[in-house]
């Protein structure tokens, strides 16, 4: 039978590193009684540090905790077992730093829908975590749709915080947290480095990442624009004919995290592909809902395709 609506649980994902003020953060977000409505809540705490929460000043009696101490434990049956025993309306996940989010998101059960991801930051050591860890740092950033500098006070120049944000994840919301609790919003521009004006819109090899990211963030922007970029094309056995892959590696941080970010295309021109076939295509886009995952995706359909050379760097990267 198909899911509907009703059967999610709503996920609130909580990241961040050991004393970067994710508890406080969260008893926050459970002492205010507009948040959950009475609903039975599950706070699965991954990671314990010297804060504690404060139950007492939770409104009602329907909030409750469960410390998570392996990673093992993060595994689809527990998690079903744990919602099932609190009768779980909702979620939320203090997740451990020093563990990567594959770890929740590829074991979570199918019904639990991550509904927010924030990540709580101290501003006065995260450009030392970013230095040690870049590849957790990185995990963490390229998810998240909020990220809260706590500890702020203009301890640090916030276009360094800026910059290594806008590296990994172009549309996140940042925030800074003064000593006083108040919450200043991040207005730096970040203007696109391609115009979506023009006809047809260039991307250079540099900015397919970054465009990359934009499109599948905000695809209906680009509904019949047309694009002209460099990448890869290839077939899948089990498409039609006229279906291909068009895409390139993309390497967020590190050659772990690299993958090979793709657009299914249509081109109804025979075409022969070669191994690593490099080629610049000319597509209009066109942009169709996906239901089941509640996105808007990105298709091309291709007018032309010429051959080239690779790029000078092949694997895409954050500029």
């Amino acid at each position: 039978m198909q899911e509907t609506q009703e059967n999610f649980i709503p996920v609130y994902l909580f990241l961040g590193f050991l004393e970067a003020g994710k508890t406080k953060f969260i008893q926050k977000m459970l002492e205010d009684e507009q948040f959950h409505f009475e609903q039975n809540i599950l706070l699965l705490i991954c990671e314990e540090g010297e804060e504690e929460y404060d139950s007492s000043q939770f409104p009602g009696n329907h909030i409750f905790i469960h410390v998570i101490e392996e990673k093992e434990e993060l595994n689809e049956a527990n998690l079903l077992f744990l919602a099932d025993k609190y009768h779980a309306e909702c979620i939320m996940i203090e997740y451990n730093g020093m563990w990567h989010l594959k770890d929740i998101l590829s074991n979570k059960p199918d019904n639990w829908k991550i509904f927010q991801t924030v990540l709580v930051a101290d501003a006065s050591t995260f450009l030392q975590y970013h230095a040690s860890f870049k590849n957790l740092v990185t995990d963490k950033l390229n998810l998240c749709e909020l990220v809260v500098f706590n500890r702020f006070e203009h301890r640090v120049n916030p276009e360094e915080l800026h910059k290594i944000v806008r590296a990994v994840n172009w549309r996140t919301l940042i925030y800074y947290e003064m000593d006083n609790g108040e919450l200043s919003f991040d207005d730096i521009q970040d203007p696109l480095p391609f115009d979506l004006n023009a006809d047809p819109i260039m991307i250079k090899d540099e900015y397919y990442a970054l465009w990359y990211q934009d499109i599948m963030a905000e695809a209906k922007k680009y509904q019949d624009k047309t694009i002209v970029f460099r990448a890869i094309i290839d077939r899948n056995a089990d498409f039609p004919p006229d279906v291909y892959i068009v895409g390139r590696n993309i390497m967020t941080c590190c050659v772990e995290d690299m993958a090979f970010s793709f657009f299914l295309a249509q081109y109804h021109k025979t075409f022969t592909v070669r191994q690593n076939h490099w080629a610049f295509v000319t597509a209009k886009i066109m942009v169709q809902h996906h239901a089941a995952r509640n996105a808007d995706i990105p298709i091309l359909n291709i007018l032309h395709i010429s051959d080239c050379t690779p790029p000078e760097t092949e694997t895409a990267l954050f500029t």
